[in-house]
């Protein structure tokens, strides 16, 4: 079996994927994405994380994350996961008692892993945003990114709140997108 590596041993900005077990669409109602966000918010707060950008699909989450110091994405990963899980499961078995009793209450939330990409450019960061943000739309969602409610297009293209703080890596906000964000590349 191959081992999977997380590179972190540099403040590089991390955009992650991770997704609902066997693909459930287990975030589809809005009390559920209101939990992944600010359980989000509040995992970043207390590691001094910053977000430049996240999608809530139904069925899987894409974020952009950046931490002041190595060593973080596992520890954010693991716990934000886990505190969702355990909210989502008491949520749904209470709020949504027919769709829960078509699921396995052993069943987990996500799946185990996720999947890092570490972003060394602006224009490699812009490229993932636009990338997630575009997702609702190539899902035929909505007609336009910043139409759906769990993702920060609506930050980006219209200011506007999207209920956890969006910024960018001290520094980072004035930078070109030809300028490298952090000159070590995992090795």
């Amino acid at each position: 079996m191959v081992k999977r590596r997380v590179y972190d041993a540099h403040k590089h900005i991390h955009f992650v994927t991770f997704s609902c077990y066997k693909r459930r669409k287990r975030s589809q109602h809005d009390q559920a994405n209101r939990i992944i966000i600010g359980t989000m918010g509040s995992r970043l707060a207390v590691q001094k994380g910053l977000c430049l950008g996240f999608v809530i699909m139904h069925d899987h989450v894409h974020t952009l994350v950046w931490f002041p110091e190595p060593l973080q994405i596992n520890p954010f990963m693991n716990k934000w996961k886990e505190l969702t899980s355990k909210t989502l499961k008491s949520v749904l078995r209470e709020r949504f008692p027919n769709y829960w009793s078509q699921i396995d209450s052993s069943e987990p939330i996500w799946q185990t892993r996720y999947y890092g990409f570490n972003i060394w450019s602006r224009s490699k960061v812009e490229e993932k945003r636009d990338y997630m943000h575009l997702n609702p739309v190539r899902a035929g969602l909505v007609q336009r990114a910043n139409d759906w409610p769990w993702s920060s297009a609506r930050w980006y293209l219209e200011h506007r709140s999207v209920g956890l703080p969006i910024r960018w890596p001290p520094g980072l906000e004035q930078m070109t997108s030809s300028q490298p964000i952090c000159s070590r590349r995992p090795r």
